[in-house]
């Protein structure tokens, strides 16, 4: 249980595709510095911060992934850092940088103001994904008529200092450990490295970052930069994770609030069991409909017959457990990296095709395919070389959400969530084993519960009706709770936004340019 806490409480990544690497000959952004705030109300004692100057100039330096170092040499992106204090209960004391990245409106004429955005996670890098997406907007009239923003949040990627808990190889030796073992020993020995792993994070992060790294802190440092930005009002995209950083802002905040768009929501008040077997449900529901259209196919690794999937699926990947195989270049395939592989694969049906051809690989021994996509989860490049995502995701999930302290409400989880999506269910007896949250050096900072957003202009909630990382009804109660317009996608695909649907595209565009909202129930598909 203790890996399953860790790995699938939310975490739920955008997938943007990378775009084109052709880049303009003739650069038009030339570094400089702005002094556009403090803009709109100021918190006391931050006026230094809301008001501060940014220092505009390429982005190759800001670069942590393969990818970031290829897309970051795009000219038209700029990129920047804002100061912002580590605890805000004493701003007069260490400060922190946040990576900005910005690709600026195309059309300076008929700007509307920055659209600020957050990929998910928690702990996926919001310039990174902003850097991806401003490709796909370059001629649509968001593209247009915004500036496009991506920051990472504290801790997370570019921004200073990042966390840190794993060195590559240690991550390497850890998703080769299933920790599929549940007697007591089994149970004493995950803990253990849970402990251990808790102690790396304090120690090579520091406690004091570890405090300040939450929800709660990153919310906060959104209004900042939307203050340095020169912007009256917030503009801001959320996908995923960047949801419950929208809710948050938004009761935070909700005076400073002009759009929000918040695609693939997280339920605020839902419990963290709660959320971990809905999200179990999602990605099952998401095997499934995998299931079927792989049955439909001349050959498939599954087998022809649906209802049969789930066991072809375990006898490939329960021998796992006890017996890796290889996957090529000194490197085997554990359990838990085929599980991952799986998760990763149902994020949306482009990435079946692989799926498929990964389990089928499988049965002839060789696991190459399956690690590919584990280590497209993990944020793992050919190099070997890791982002910080995992270890920001552990950092922050653990002062936003409830602890499960109690072994045997740990064990009753784990048998929930076994229950909800058999697919992923190793074989053994429910686990006990706490995750590293039980054994984290500093407090919960989150507050889970409903929003209470007071005078908030209406907001656009998307959600999709099979999203296997977030599910459906999420969304329709994050609507509820915001007094927002929700925007049913008939899909299975994790969030759907600017991502080639034309239904989803226009709604969500009308509403960020002319605050006008898609009527009530309105639904689009495929």
């Amino acid at each position: 249980m203790a890996r399953r806490l860790r790995v699938l409480t939310a975490m739920a990544l955008l997938a943007l595709a990378a775009g084109s690497c052709t880049f303009p000959s003739n650069p038009t952004l030339q570094p400089h510095t702005e002094r556009q705030g403090p803009v709109g109300p100021v918190p006391a004692s931050l006026d230094r911060f809301y008001g501060q100057e940014l220092a505009w100039g390429p982005c190759s330096n800001f670069a942590t992934s393969s990818s970031d170092r290829t897309a970051f040499q795009d000219p038209e992106l700029e990129c920047a850092r804002l100061e912002v204090p580590m605890d805000y209960a004493h701003p007069e004391g260490k400060t922190i940088r946040i990576g900005v990245l910005r690709k600026p409106a195309t059309d300076p004429r008929s700007r509307i103001g920055a659209l600020m955005m957050n990929p998910g996670g928690p702990g996926a890098s919001g310039m990174s994904a902003a850097a991806s997406l401003s490709t796909s907007v370059a001629d649509t009239e968001i593209g247009e008529r915004f500036d496009l923003v991506g920051f990472d949040p504290r801790g997370v990627a570019a921004s200073e200092p990042a966390v840190r808990c794993l060195t590559d190889p240690e991550r390497d030796a850890e998703r080769l450990d299933s920790d599929a073992d549940t007697s007591p020993s089994g149970v004493a020995e995950s803990e253990q490295e849970e402990r251990e792993y808790a102690t790396k994070c304090a120690e090579r992060t520091g406690v004091d970052v570890l405090a300040n790294i939450g929800t709660r802190d990153v919310v906060r440092d959104l209004d900042v930069l939307r203050s340095a930005l020169g912007e009256p009002k917030l503009n801001y995209l959320g996908y995923s994770y960047g949801t419950r950083i929208g809710s948050e802002y938004a009761e935070t905040f909700p005076g400073n609030v002009r759009a929000m768009v918040l695609d693939g929501a997280i339920d605020p008040g839902q419990t963290t069991v709660d959320a971990l077997v809905a999200q179990g449900a999602g990605f099952q529901r998401a095997f499934n409909d995998f299931a079927a259209w792989c049955a439909a196919r001349a050959k498939c690794a599954l087998g022809n017959d649906p209802s049969k999937a789930v066991q072809r699926f375990q006898d490939l990947t329960r021998p796992l457990v006890d017996d890796p195989v290889q996957a090529g270049y000194g490197r085997e395939l554990s359990y838990a990296d085929a599980t991952m592989a799986a998760i990763q694969g149902l994020y949306a049906p482009t990435l079946w095709e692989s799926l498929d051809s990964g389990l089928a690989e499988l049965q002839q021994g060789r696991g190459q395919t399956l690690l590919s996509l584990a280590d497209s989860y993990f944020g793992r490049d050919a190099a070997g070389r890791y982002t910080n995502t995992t270890d920001a995701f552990d950092a922050i999930h653990c002062v936003d959400d409830k602890r499960v302290l109690n072994p045997e409400e740990v064990r009753a989880a784990d048998r929930r969530y076994r229950e909800a999506a058999p697919f992923l269910d190793d074989g053994n007896p429910p686990s006990s084993a706490r995750d590293m949250c039980a054994f984290w050096p500093v407090p919960v900072t989150g507050d889970p519960t409903q929003p209470q957003v007071g005078q908030l202009p209406p907001v656009l909630v998307i959600s999709t009706t099979a999203d296997p990382a977030t599910p459906y009804e999420a969304g329709v109660q994050l609507a509820q709770a915001l007094h927002g317009r929700l925007l049913t996608y008939e899909g299975t695909q994790h969030t759907v936004f600017l991502q080639g649907v034309s239904c989803v595209d226009e709604a969500g565009t009308n509403y960020l340019v002319d605050l006008q909202l898609p009527p009530e129930g309105a639904r689009c598909s495929g």
